[in-house]
């Protein structure tokens, strides 16, 4: 993408943040964000002062989208993505994910704004039966409030798509970890050996096993498919092998310097963190291969990569 107008939803966000980075040189980008991520603009202040970013803090659930002028493409990465609380609020995941995508459809449709990129989720698939699994496995059956808003997004864009000659193209990504993280397995395991570095809580039984991506292959990714693609597609990002929770306390262990840390293990319903989470996470991704795309990072090395990354953010938080 070069000499555009983008939008970018979330922009101050974990992805989206790195989004910015991306496109800021060569591009024209609009960034709509809450702030709603526990740092505020820390993630984007360095950009604040460039002539190519315009930022509007502002909530997508009630913002006047008639403000927008002459946007060529949206990247919509905005969403409540903590998938581990759904149970508890799951009308927040509703409102955040289903409402507000259809909010940026409404204005796209009125002012003839012609593609998308959606960071859709690997969550949509719920406990699939075959794995790797690929983009055309069904039925759906989320077991997570996210994994459903997603799912749901995801039919939105496609109808739009047909209804008025949009391209979007729909991401489901593995876990996505690195510079800027907020929440997830890496971020929960450094702050709480912080807090005490001889004992770690780990939810479930540790042997959960998900596919990583680093977040630079992740928006590398999808720059790089949007670009290949001429039409409304789904594809699975993420890498070929998967990592366990307990490899990736060991991970953090490592890098965190410590020795003889106990580990100790909540159990769950089959092992599992929590309500919702889906135990093994494998996604095929022969389609992604087949564009021409190479991961920089194996889901080991995007996790160990994170760690390190992440550490170091943690140890200098203003």
């Amino acid at each position: 993408m070069h000499e555009k107008n983008i939008l970018i939803t979330g922009g101050a966000g974990f992805i989206g943040s790195n989004m910015v980075e991306k496109l800021l040189p060569d591009n024209r980008v609009t960034v709509i964000d809450n702030l709603n991520n526990h740092v505020g603009e820390r993630f984007i202040r360095a950009f604040k002062g460039n002539k190519n970013l315009e930022f509007i803090n502002a909530d997508l659930l009630s913002f006047d989208f008639s403000k927008l002028k002459n946007i060529d493409v949206v990247i919509h990465l905005a969403a409540n993505s903590d998938v581990r609380y759904g149970s508890e609020d799951p009308v927040k995941d509703f409102e955040n994910n289903v409402v507000v995508t259809e909010n940026i459809l409404e204005y796209m449709r009125k002012k003839d704004v012609k593609q998308i990129l959606f960071a859709s989720s690997s969550t949509v698939y719920g406990e699939a039966s075959v794995m790797p699994t690929p983009e055309n496995y069904g039925p759906y059956m989320p077991i997570s409030s996210y994994g459903a808003s997603k799912m749901s997004n995801e039919g939105f864009i496609t109808a739009y798509s047909h209804y008025y000659g949009m391209r979007g193209t729909i991401f489901r990504f593995a876990n996505i970890v690195g510079k800027n993280s907020t929440h997830g397995v890496i971020y929960d395991f450094i702050n709480k050996l912080m807090k005490n570095p001889s004992e770690l809580e780990i939810l479930g039984d540790g042997t959960q096993r998900k596919s990583y991506m680093h977040v630079t292959d992740c928006v590398d990714s999808m720059i790089y498919v949007h670009e290949k693609f001429d039409k409304t597609d789904i594809i699975n990002l993420g890498n070929r092998d998967t990592t366990s929770v307990k490899t990736i306390a060991d991970y953090v262990v490592k890098r965190m310097g410590l020795k003889n840390v106990k580990y100790n293990y909540t159990g769950g319903i089959g092992g599992r963190g929590w309500k919702g989470d889906i135990k093994i996470t494998h996604l095929a991704i022969d389609k992604l291969l087949a564009t021409g795309w190479k991961s920089k990072y194996t889901s080991d090395e995007s996790v160990d990569t994170a760690v390190q990354e992440t550490i170091k953010q943690l140890k200098n938080t203003d």
